[in-house]
């Protein structure tokens, strides 16, 4: 029997993506999804199109990925926003934490309106960079 929907081996296999007329620089945004049930699919599609409707910055070269997944016991859409160089931390998110790929931030959502985890993401997608990666201050 076919598996329904993109959940049977936790990855929807499908890659949505923005570059809007990128060469060999500027931004790239791409979406994807790790679900273990049924639960939130619908909204994780709708938002999966939404990000790929972004207009990445050509003059920004700062890749992103947004990854949504669920955990087991909690009922909450987790959302982890990675970019391959450093950026400021927007209200909501936690992070940010250096990953092999780049900088994560991630955020939980549950009850909140479509519209809104749009912007939110979106919010974190195009967070400034920040120029000093540095992962000790001077003093």
């Amino acid at each position: 029997m076919p598996l329904q929907s993109r959940v049977g081996n936790g990855s929807s296999g499908r890659v949505t993506s923005s570059r809007n007329g990128r060469r060999d620089g500027g931004m790239r945004i791409s979406a994807r999804h790790l679900l273990l049930g049924e639960w939130w699919t619908a909204d994780v599609e709708k938002l999966e199109r939404a990000i790929g409707r972004f207009k990445a910055d050509a003059n920004v070269a700062n890749n992103c990925e947004v990854v949504f997944f669920e955990i087991a016991g909690d009922a909450y859409l987790h959302c982890n926003v990675t970019h391959r160089h450093a950026t400021k931390t927007v209200t909501g998110w936690a992070g940010p934490g250096r990953v092999p790929n780049g900088f994560v931030h991630n955020r939980r959502f549950g009850d909140t309106p479509h519209k809104d985890i749009v912007r939110q993401i979106r919010d974190m997608v195009f967070a400034a960079r920040v120029e000093n990666q540095s992962p000790q201050a001077s003093h």
